[in-house]
């Protein structure tokens, strides 16, 4: 790394700190207010307070990580252009591209942060925030989240669950008021267990019932037999209560992983169904390249060889990311409805807005001017 890298990078990094630290406080400063009442209502303890902003910590950085680059770069950049240090920069023979290649590096790194946080940890957070706010309001302590009045069915093995409650996360895994149905191909009941709860087993990926009633049925629906047990076992399903809790869970508070799970094991549902979910998967992988997009557009807008044009570049700059952000949620929509392919839903709008960065910066680097909007009479 040069002299000239150290430099660029030097003026980069203290106003990308200042724009991190204020999107942070601002947002900090909003959240506590909303929530303060419930802190002193629940009288919630300092730990508490901290545990709950440490877990909303990864979502926000999630979203001021790209605008925060941008509002860096636009500063640092028209203070050197400013100065003339940029013009300095390309009479000594470096062009344009090669002054803004400490910026692309560091661009791609915090594509690699964001891609972290967002994997899990931000997609995590709005359903921690609300359980954690529900616990203080309540002055109770829950790691495992409910389902009650659940229903699942099993498409490729013609089974029926129903149960009052379910919690996918609980160590035991636990299904209490259970009944599950199995049907034949003619949708024939031809058995069924009745159980006061069922847990799984993941060692020997087996159901255990406790309280537990075997039935089986002929086609009218006669009982031929009937069994009760205080402990039932039953071995190879291919069930389980993640699987059975994931058919009603939000898109939105998954991570990646959960989301791969989701799509495996409910492959039978409708295509309009598994749209959300197809969709969330592919702008977990899209989302964090915001960040490039705002370097591309910060890196040519930012940099200008008069004073006249610094305010214009700035606005424009900001103009196109926030548009991104817009198209970006418009595009998302479309795809949880089902209207669009999943991976045009996510990807098409940074794909554009990545060609009009290197449009953009290719006219930079090649010295002209940037085409101006005319208003009709003007």
């Amino acid at each position: 790394m040069t002299i000239l890298d150290r430099y660029v990078l030097k003026r980069f990094f203290m106003p990308f700190f200042y724009c991190i630290t204020g999107f942070v406080a601002i947002w900090f400063i909003f959240d506590l207010s909303d929530n303060i009442p419930i802190f002193l209502q629940g009288r919630a303890s300092l730990l508490t307070v901290l545990r709950y902003y440490q877990t909303q910590l990864p979502a926000i950085l999630v979203l001021a990580l790209p605008a925060g680059t941008l509002l860096a770069l636009l500063y640092s950049l028209t203070m050197m252009s400013r100065s003339n240090e940029v013009i300095s920069m390309l009479t000594a023979g470096r062009s344009v591209l090669r002054v803004l290649s400490p910026l692309f590096l560091v661009g791609l790194i915090l594509v690699g942060i964001i891609t972290y946080f967002n994997w899990s940890s931000a997609p995590h957070a709005e359903r921690i925030k609300k359980q954690m706010l529900n616990d203080i309001r309540k002055r109770t302590h829950t790691d495992d989240e409910f389902i009650a009045a659940h229903m699942y069915r099993n498409r490729e093995y013609s089974r029926l669950w129903f149960m009052s409650s379910i919690a996918p996360d609980q160590i035991n895994n636990l299904l209490e008021n259970v009944q599950i149905i199995q049907q034949n191909q003619a949708n024939e009941i031809t058995q069924e267990w009745f159980a006061n709860n069922a847990s799984y087993d993941e060692t020997r990926r087996a159901w255990i019932l406790k309280g537990a009633r075997y039935v089986e049925l002929d086609p009218r629906g006669n009982i031929l037999k009937s069994v009760d047990s205080d402990r039932l076992t039953i071995e190879h399903w291919n069930e389980t209560p993640w699987r059975i809790a994931s058919s009603v869970m939000n898109p939105d508070y998954l991570s990646v992983s959960e989301l791969n799970d989701y799509l495996l094991y409910n492959k039978d549902f409708p295509e309009r169904r598994l749209a959300p979910y197809r969709t969330h998967l592919q702008y977990r992988y899209a989302l964090p390249w915001q960040v490039m997009v705002a370097v591309t557009v910060g890196g040519a807008l930012g940099i200008v060889y008069s004073r006249r044009g610094i305010l214009g570049g700035v606005g424009a700059a900001i103009g196109i990311f926030f548009t991104l952000i817009f198209v970006d949620k418009v595009f998302i929509a479309m795809g949880k409805g089902n209207h669009v392919n999943p991976v045009i839903a996510a990807w098409t709008p940074l794909v554009f807005y990545s060609l009009v960065g290197c449009w953009l910066l290719w006219i930079r680097s090649t010295g002209r001017e940037f085409p101006k909007l005319k208003l009709p009479g003007f």
